[in-house]
């Protein structure tokens, strides 16, 4: 059975803007149980895509969760010099915007797409999402790889 990525496509997708800042990126990735969400303009045009790989590469380079543990836990035995810092490190968080951590190399495909080009898309750029646009850029949805394994379990 074939079929296109409007047959497995989340529609419409979850999207954020460019000046959005990360603490509202991750609060509705929480919130929507998410990893990625395409960056669009006012116009829904894609200009990006932002994942949790995105936020915890920012994260780390910033030096914001340092001090987590594997556990994801501060330990009893941090210096309150570092929990000042780590305050710090989450205030910046909440004022570093979506456009300055989000990648603006995009894979698409277009509604017509057949879900085999999909999947090799997704294989071969070792990417977990594709975004759905028309012909002009406009946002329409997205595939994730659970879209995919969902249709392939219906085959």
């Amino acid at each position: 059975m074939k079929f296109t990525a409007s047959d497995i496509m989340t529609s419409p997708a979850i999207s954020v803007y460019p000046d959005d800042t990360l603490k509202e990126v991750i609060q509705l990735f929480a919130r929507h149980s998410i990893s990625g969400a395409p960056v669009v303009n006012e116009n829904n045009e894609l200009v990006g895509i932002i994942t949790e790989r995105d936020i915890i590469d920012f994260s780390g380079q910033s030096h914001v969760v340092s001090l987590l543990d594997t556990s994801g836990w501060i330990s009893p035995h941090t210096d309150t010099k570092d929990i000042a810092s780590l305050k710090e490190g989450f205030e910046l968080i909440a004022s570093v915007r979506v456009r300055s951590q989000m990648s603006r190399k995009v894979y698409t495909v277009q509604q017509d797409t057949p879900g085999q080009e999909v999947a090799r898309i997704m294989k071969k750029r070792k990417i977990d999402r594709v975004p759905v646009v028309d012909e002009k850029g406009h946002l329409l949805g997205i595939i994730t790889r659970s879209n995919l394994v969902n249709k392939l379990a219906e085959l």
